[in-house]
């Protein structure tokens, strides 16, 4: 009850002055149609190296959701977007040193507090080499480590950008062990635990794990994170629901690798042939892929042999990391066990990932400014404000083709918070 309160608190302080926007917005949009537009609006960028535009908004304006700054957002978001290639990652990557002054790598300071609560990233991505860059610089800091798992089906230009990456970052490493990755098949869960297993034996001695895709983003600087982890106190941040009879078939028949006649290559496709009981008398819960999870909670799944029958028996269900990790966080006596008796943690709940459901905008959370793709919002500029005070630390998607503006608005609030929140601590910086 206090869940569902506070979501209507929510939707009562957020829906009104987002509606009232996106109405003026409808009306810039109807009106834009006819007029021309100035070409003064978004002045043609100075020649960098860096390939994606920075385009000429108030990032602040946009924020504080002031109806001609947003309206003018639309307007450029209306303009045609030139793809950025992964050709130019390369190209800039093929120089260090100016890679990293150009995109400040070289310029971050880390706080003490930083210092001694290094995170670890699981990055597994697929396309858009840019946007990948993005979310990495988004959640880079010197002290922590990060692992890139690129799908073996990637483009050969896509994986030279990510090895470009890794080359360039002394933190920033590939997979050791790649999967070619299938929607929905257990190839999806086997990249994060590659990434997880790697992980562990870095020289870096993380305190928490964060596993990203390619279209999320960050809505917490590093220093709101550490401050967040520590609160956990060892504790597991994910959602993780008793399965609904639906949900259930995922698990109860088998299901079989087949080929599929469009984007994703292959999809898992359901049996008449019923599943032996988990092993163990594993009982079952539901989440999605994302998680935060603790060093001793990966140290223990690495090496509990519950932990691989488990793997090995979701080896033919229906997207097993939807159910692997809020499953295993449930197991008695595992490090940061949220317990059995405990009612279930939903998505809105746990602060892993925000995510905005088309069937479920205007009862739950504001309406999509940007566009649907499978009933999931990519996130528009009008948002930003929403995303930034929701509460949770990551969101998806976002597509800097779809609103090319709340990303650039994204990295500018988020590189404000980290210095606001760094003020007043004791900072190592870069020498130079």
């Amino acid at each position: 009850m206090n869940a569902k309160r506070s979501m209507l608190k929510l939707r009562k302080k957020f829906i009104p002055s987002l509606l009232s926007v996106l109405t003026v917005i409808i009306l810039l949009l109807v009106s834009a149609k006819y007029i021309y537009i100035p070409e003064f609006l978004d002045p043609p960028p100075a020649p960098t190296s860096q390939s994606f535009v920075k385009h000429n908004i108030s990032c602040k304006a946009i924020y504080d959701m002031d109806p001609v700054e947003v309206g003018k957002s639309l307007i450029i978001r209306r303009k045609t977007v030139v793809e950025d290639k992964d050709e130019r990652l390369i190209d800039f990557t093929g120089n260090c040193p100016v890679f990293r002054k150009i995109r400040g790598y070289d310029d971050l300071c880390v706080s003490e507090e930083e210092k001694i609560f290094p995170i670890a990233y699981s990055l597994v991505v697929h396309k858009n080499a840019w946007m990948v860059e993005r979310l990495l610089r988004a959640v880079y800091s010197p002290n922590n480590v990060y692992c890139i798992h690129y799908d073996k089906k990637s483009s050969a230009q896509f994986v030279a950008a990510m090895e470009g990456l890794s080359s360039c970052l002394p933190n920033v490493f590939i997979s050791s062990k790649l999967e070619t990755v299938f929607y929905a098949s257990i190839s999806r869960l086997k990249a994060d635990l590659n990434c997880l297993s790697d992980l562990l034996t870095s020289e870096v001695k993380w305190k928490y794990v964060i596993n990203l895709c390619g279209q999320d983003f960050p809505l917490k600087s590093n220093m709101e994170l550490v401050s967040e982890l520590r609160g956990l106190k060892g504790s597991s941040m994910l959602e993780t629901s008793r399965p609904s009879e639906h949900k259930k078939q995922r698990f109860l028949y088998r299901y079989e690798l087949q080929d599929a006649s469009f984007e994703y290559k292959k999809l898992p496709v359901k049996t008449q042939q019923a599943k032996s009981p988990p092993p163990h008398n594993i009982e079952m819960f539901i989440g999605n892929a994302y998680f935060v999870l603790s060093r001793e909670f990966i140290q223990f799944m690495n090496s509990s042999a519950v932990v691989r029958d488990f793997l090995a028996w979701s080896e033919d269900t229906y997207s097993p990391d939807e159910h692997f990790w809020a499953t295993l966080v449930r197991l008695p006596g595992v490090p940061g066990e949220v317990p059995r008796s405990q009612p279930d943690i939903t998505d809105l709940m746990s602060k892993t990932r925000l995510v905005k459901w088309q069937y479920l905008e205007e009862n739950l959370y504001p309406p999509c400014s940007g566009q649907h793709v499978r009933s999931v919002c990519i996130f528009g500029a009008a948002e930003l404000h929403w995303l930034l005070n929701y509460g949770h630390w990551f969101a998806n998607k976002f597509d800097p083709k779809v609103d090319p503006i709340l990303l650039q608005c994204l990295e500018e609030k988020l590189e404000e918070k980290q210095k606001l929140f760094q003020k007043g601590t004791m900072l190592t910086c870069p020498k130079g």
